[in-house]
């Protein structure tokens, strides 16, 4: 097998969590880096667990953060020859030929592998090196189901040996499968494929990764407003680091953080995958979102925030374009536009200052002839000057009287406000 080609084979059992889907990268990136191909295979043998739609939502996932698949089935499709319970015959060919050459026997309807004591089981592992067990601890195993569903063990050798399947990434829970799985093909007289594992992601606590550490999956995280490039850029790093000299980036004086999926292709390789189990860091991921969010085109970031925001999609853009400038540094997800805008729809709930300092304030507004942000500023520190005002009191009068909580800065926050509404606040601060 000259072409490099792997495979992702998710269950239908759900839809898979972050951890899962930083599989899913590490396999893309290996497949374009070798200008090989990545195929996607659905393993729903597990029937009475399947939950329904999952096998959509795991391709959505992929078409999301732009993974798409060279071999694989379709969104919405019936049969697929990359689903397994559409090959239920082609694996109950191979158990019975295991049967035949006495490797395999019946038990109780299902079908079990006669495991050969004695014997040692290595490989070169991508990531681990070597790893080796004794068959002498592993006791005859199930490869075909009573209800005429194949195991995963009988299922993945198949379908690897006749996908060609030249190198194969998962976790670190399918070490103690994986001699298993040399068994069979050896059984079969098939030549297997290179196998890496990659160290599973734990929590802060260093336990396994689970809801309470942010264990949700991409589609969680979209809803809630997240970048695909930031998930990427995220989950690349979990585990993998970029080489020195890419990481210190052309100055060398910082490094380099932000990857584009097209850099991460070319400078992936699998020798730089961490031997030890990352740590899910739930800030790192709101950082990399926040930077990306800076970063965007406004028209762009625009375009995403009326996806989330319904007082997005009221506002002209004019004034839509005014509001992401002053608020976009404070937003970490596209979700956070609502509660950072929310001054310029409806007035906070701070008390106003004292009513002679709000009266000063509405005759400095009531001067100001053309209302813009320029305009503002200069008459407004104008009026500061010529009435020996303390210029940080001023604006927190203006501050309080007009928006009533916290703000960008008050001039450019008058501009985005029509200078009648900005009266009307006030009057309603008197």
């Amino acid at each position: 097998m000259s072409q490099v080609r792997v495979r992702i084979a998710p269950s239908p059992t759900g839809i898979p969590h972050i951890g899962n889907t930083r599989t899913v990268l590490f396999n893309w990136l290996y497949a374009r880096k070798n200008n090989g191909k990545f195929v996607v295979r659905i393993e729903d043998t597990d029937r009475k667990r399947q939950v329904a739609g999952a096998q959509d939502k795991i391709l959505e996932i992929l078409e999301f953060l732009g993974l798409l698949w060279d071999e694989g089935p379709e969104k919405g499709g019936n049969f697929s020859p990359y689903v397994q319970s559409e090959r239920k015959e082609l694996y109950k060919k191979y158990a019975d030929e295991l049967i035949e050459k006495g490797l395999a026997y019946e038990d109780e309807g299902a079908i079990r592998f006669k495991v050969e004591k004695g014997k040692t089981w290595s490989w070169q592992d991508l990531i681990h090196g070597e790893i080796s067990f004794k068959s002498d601890v592993i006791e005859d195993f199930v490869i075909m189901k009573s209800d005429g569903f194949p195991t995963y063990h009988l299922g993945v050798v198949v379908d690897d040996h006749l996908m060609e399947i030249s190198d194969v990434l998962r976790g670190d829970e399918w070490i103690s499968s994986t001699p298993k799985h040399l068994m069979i093909f050896d059984a079969l007289g098939w030549k297997p494929p290179k196998f890496g594992h990659l160290p599973v992601i734990v929590g802060p606590d260093k336990s396994k990764l689970s809801k309470r550490h942010g264990a949700k999956s991409v589609l969680d995280y979209r809803d809630e407003g997240y970048l695909p490039e930031a998930l990427i850029n995220f989950m690349a790093l979990l585990g993998w680091s970029a080489p020195p000299e890419v990481a210190r980036g052309k100055t060398g004086d910082k490094e380099k953080e932000l990857f584009s999926l097209q850099e991460l292709t070319e400078i992936f390789s699998i020798d730089r995958i961490n031997t030890t189990n990352p740590v899910f860091n739930l800030e790192k991921l709101n950082w990399f979102n926040k930077k990306y969010l800076q970063t965007l085109p406004v028209k762009n970031l625009k375009e995403k925030i009326k996806q989330f925001s319904k007082k997005a999609k009221t506002l002209d853009d004019d004034r839509l374009t005014k509001i992401i400038s002053l608020v976009r540094d404070r937003i970490t997800t596209l979700t956070d536009f609502d509660k950072y805008s929310a001054i310029f729809f409806e007035k906070g709930k701070e008390k106003a200052p004292e009513k002679s300092k709000v009266e000063n304030a509405k005759q400095a507004i009531e001067s100001i002839t053309d209302w813009d942000e320029e305009s503002i500023s200069q008459l407004l520190d104008k009026w500061i000057e010529e009435k020996n005002l303390q210029a940080g009191d001023f604006k927190n009068t203006l501050r309080l009287s007009v928006f009533a909580d916290n703000t960008p800065p008050i001039y450019q926050s008058l501009a985005v406000l029509s200078k009648e509404e900005v009266l009307k606040r006030i009057q309603d601060a008197l």
